[in-house]
């Protein structure tokens, strides 16, 4: 009897056993993160750059760079009201979207009056960032590096892969939440 419960035993260490960790089959450094950092930087340098030239050309509009990335100017600013959109706000605009040689993508026609819940619908980050610092009633024209925009993926129809974007934005109406 004996033989026979140290046998059993003995197998039930060897099959309660763990098995051993798998090992990756290939392992990757961090150099794809540090190619895809390096690419990310040349290319915001380069939309940047861009960006100055078309400031430095247009000198009668006072461009103010926005701590969100992005940098804009009125064509009608609104000196007396103070109401800016809040987190669910709904919002009255209109807009266009053009690339930086001022080719329009899509006309105030093509993308209509658009009626928006503040920060609760999808919208690209730069325009959702500008309509925050916009007034009822101003006319905004915002320049739009590609991270801020439609990014890698454009939007999957008219804007390609990193395009920089200028947008002129209306400001029709805010219903502020109550």
């Amino acid at each position: 009897m004996k033989p026979i419960f140290i046998l059993l035993i003995i197998s039930l260490i060897f099959s309660c056993k763990s098995p051993d960790a798998r090992r990756p089959e290939s392992v990757q450094s961090g150099s794809f993160y540090k190619i895809s950092a390096e690419r990310n930087i040349k290319l915001n340098k380069k939309e940047q750059a861009l960006i100055q030239n078309i400031i430095d050309r247009n000198p009668e509009h006072d461009y103010i760079a926005s701590e969100s990335g992005f940098w804009y100017y009125y064509n009608t600013k609104v000196e007396q009201d103070t109401i800016t959109p809040q987190f669910g706000d709904i919002i009255s605009f209109k807009y266009n979207v053009k690339d930086l040689d001022e080719n329009t993508i899509y006309s105030e026609d093509d993308l209509r009056t658009q009626n928006y819940v503040m920060d609760k619908e999808e919208l690209f980050t730069g325009l959702r960032e500008g309509l925050k610092l916009m007034k009822p009633g101003e006319v905004v024209t915002f320049l739009f590096p590609s991270q801020k925009a439609y990014g890698y993926y454009g939007d999957t129809n008219r804007i390609g892969t990193n395009i920089p974007l200028i947008c002129k934005v209306t400001l029709n109406t805010i219903i502020q939440n109550q």
